[in-house]
């Protein structure tokens, strides 16, 4: 990859200096050869599991395009493109990308793919939630048992579907056993892990976490609420002159074109024996009959 920045505080000097340098890049285009900058905002996950440096690499080369990333919570990502800090989102959290969009904060939606939550726990699991099909059954016997919890606490795609849980469990999660640590989802598998402690994860930032050791186990999955879809969205160009739309709108195309969506369906399959995210653009749906 040419250039890869990520960014976990928001700094609105670095941003206005990226932005100037997009702006730089759109008035000499590919004649001189001088990459043209695209800011992407997207979730701790796509990075923390290794998506994006299995993918980006390829858009870059192909279309002289160099992508600087911002990895923060789907939250915080929404508002980097609501405040027109970004060109193009990456994130999980459907509802809130319907609201994006109908608040014309963005111009264009894709589905591209999906994968699922899961809860994870201790291998002893104090709290006896092993073989649960109810996501919000096992969220209710933690609560019982006062068995730790770890929450992103962050506003994160994560975090909206851990309070869906919650709601759906009829709880009001407060107390000491319950920590709500504001952090992406490597730093709280690892508070998890050292706090032998339950926490909500998406599949495959766990997964890629096992390839560097943890304790944690996965002991609730399947529930239908625990599904995961990400989407794709173009900033709104009204949020300012500096928003690369061309180089949004390629990128866009780019993620759910059949190539790039078989290089998803591959991602993961030689450690884990199956994708760690499952294509789900229309190129791919009507390709494979779903």
């Amino acid at each position: 990859m040419k250039y890869k920045l990520r960014i976990t505080t928001m700094s609105i000097l670095l941003l206005a200096l990226l932005f100037t340098s997009c702006s730089q890049s759109k008035e000499n285009p590919s004649k001189s050869g001088v990459p043209q900058k695209l800011i992407l905002a997207t979730t701790t996950s796509t990075e923390d599991s290794g998506l994006l440096n299995y993918l980006l690499p390829d858009f870059e080369n192909i279309f002289n395009i160099d992508v600087d990333v911002v990895a923060v919570g789907t939250g915080q990502a929404l508002q980097l493109g609501e405040d027109g800090n970004a060109d193009v989102l990456l994130v999980h959290a459907r509802t809130r990308e319907d609201e994006f969009m109908a608040a014309n904060h963005g111009i264009r939606r894709e589905g591209v793919m999906y994968n699922d939550f899961v809860i994870l726990g201790p291998e002893n699991d104090p709290a006896g939630i092993n073989g649960s099909t109810s996501a919000a059954g096992a969220f209710g016997t933690i609560a019982d048992s006062q068995e730790k919890f770890i929450s992103r606490g962050d506003d994160s795609g994560t975090h909206t579907k851990e309070k869906i849980i919650w709601t759906a469990a009829g709880i009001e999660p407060e107390g000491d056993w319950y920590i709500s640590a504001g952090q992406g989802m490597g730093a709280i598998l690892t508070m998890a892990d050292e706090q032998n402690a339950y926490t909500l994860s998406d599949r495959a930032t766990y997964l890629a976490r096992t390839l560097e050791g943890t304790d944690l186990i996965i002991l609730v999955e399947g529930d239908p609420i625990l599904f995961n879809p990400y989407g794709v969205m173009a900033v709104n160009p009204d949020k300012g002159d500096h928003i690369n739309s061309a180089a949004a709108d390629q990128f866009i195309d780019w993620l759910v074109s059949l190539p790039t969506q078989e290089k998803i369906a591959e991602f993961g399959v030689e450690q884990f024996g199956n994708p760690l995210f499952k294509p789900d653009s229309e190129t791919w749906r009507a390709e494979h009959g779903e």
